[in-house]
C-alpha cells in the first residue's frame, strides 16, 4: 500500500488554490469530520485533514510536497496493470469506466482545468494511446467525454458523471478508484480477482 496521500484530491482543491480557498475548505471540512460531530465526524479523516492542511498553508512545505506530487501524479495507477484493466472484452468496459472515474476526478479536483490528455491518462492508466483511443471514441459516442479540439484534452460530460454515480455501487472498481481519491490516495490496491 503506497503512503503518497494527494491532499489535492482529499480536500478536493485545485493544485493552484490560494491560501483563502485552502483556509475556508479546511475550515468547513474539519467542522464536517471533527470527531466530535455526531452526525459526520470522522477522526481518520479529521487528522489527515489537518495534515493536509499543515503542508499546503506552509509555502515551503507546500513546495516540496508539489515536487512530490507531481512524480506520484505520473506514476501509474496499480489498479490499471490487473488483468480486469489488459485481458479481453471486459477489459475495455473496464478501461471505459477506468477513463470515465479519472475524468470525474479531475473535474471535481480542479474545475478550473477539469480535462487530460491523452498523454496523462496513458501514463496514469500505464496503456499506450492506441488502447485508449477505441476507448475514447465509444465514450465520446455516448455523449459521455468530450474532446476539446484546439488542445485534444478531454473531459467528463454531466451525462458521464451520471453515469460513473450510477455506476459506484454495483462496480467494485468503480468505487474503489472514487474512494481512493477521496482518501488522497491516488494509487489504489488492486482489486479482488472478480469478474464484473
Amino acid at each position: 500500500m503506497d503512503d503518497f496521500v494527494d491532499y489535492y484530491e482529499l480536500m478536493q482543491i485545485s493544485q493552484n488554490a490560494e491560501l483563502p480557498t485552502i483556509q475556508r475548505v479546511y475550515r468547513m471540512q474539519a467542522a464536517r469530520y471533527h470527531p466530535d460531530n455526531p452526525e459526520t465526524g470522522d477522526t481518520d479523516k479529521f487528522v489527515q485533514l489537518q495534515e493536509a492542511f499543515a503542508v499546503l498553508s506552509d509555502p515551503d512545505k507546500r513546495a516540496a510536497y508539489d515536487a512530490q506530487c507531481s512524480q506520484e501524479r505520473i506514476r501509474p495507477m496499480p489498479v490499471f496493470e490487473t488483468k480486469e484493466f489488459l485481458v479481453g472484452v471486459d477489459a475495455e468496459v473496464n478501461r471505459r469506466l477506468g477513463v470515465l472515474c479519472l475524468l470525474y476526478n479531475r473535474r471535481r479536483e480542479s474545475s478550473d482545468h477539469p480535462a487530460l490528455s491523452l498523454l496523462e491518462m496513458e501514463a496514469r492508466m500505464s496503456m499506450p494511446r492506441e488502447h485508449l483511443e477505441f476507448t475514447i471514441w465509444y465514450l465520446r459516442s455516448k455523449g459521455y467525454v468530450v474532446r476539446d479540439e484546439s488542445t485534444s484534452e478531454i473531459s467528463i460530460t454531466s451525462e458521464g458523471v451520471d453515469f460513473v454515480e450510477s455506476s459506484t455501487g454495483s462496480n467494485k472498481i468503480v468505487y474503489k478508484l472514487l474512494s481512493a481519491a477521496e482518501r488522497g490516495n491516488p494509487h489504489p490496491s488492486k482489486p479482488a480477482e472478480e469478474n464484473l
